[in-house]
């Protein structure tokens, strides 16, 4: 019984800690289509699609739309959001690969010749937290 009790008081210490992440997502154009949001740990995982660490989606508020990412651990994190205006679940884009899509990023936004880098967007997650992003 000792070693249990022992084993839950150190499971905060060792990073084993779950948290969420609120995401509100701000100037939503419409009610139309929906808000995806990828969660990435590192730098080699970014904007890679089948690397996404966390994936949550929710149906577009003209606004605020809020969403939530559960039993995230602690560590150091990065956000990209696109509003999928037609609802296909793809970031559509013109031939050049430019998202026709609105797209946003945590602690970051998207530059003249490509996206952010991950540290740009990085923040440290240590409890639950709250992430306000604009479109």
């Amino acid at each position: 019984m000792k070693k249990f009790l022992l084993v839950l008081m150190l499971i905060p210490v060792l990073g084993l800690a779950q948290h969420q992440i609120n995401v509100n997502v701000e100037k939503v154009p419409s009610s139309s289509g929906k808000i995806s949001i990828a969660l990435y740990n590192s730098q080699d995982a970014f904007l890679k699609f089948d690397k996404v660490y966390s994936f949550v989606s929710a149906e577009a508020n003209t606004g605020t739309t809020s969403l939530l990412l559960d039993d995230i651990p602690t560590g150091e994190y990065a956000i990209a959001i696109f509003y999928d205006e037609n609802a296909n679940d793809e970031l559509d884009t013109n031939w050049l690969g430019i998202p026709k899509e609105k797209v946003a990023f945590s602690n970051a936004k998207m530059k003249t010749f490509g996206p952010p880098k991950f540290k740009e967007c990085a923040f440290e997650v240590k409890a639950d937290k709250t992430v306000t992003i604009s479109l």
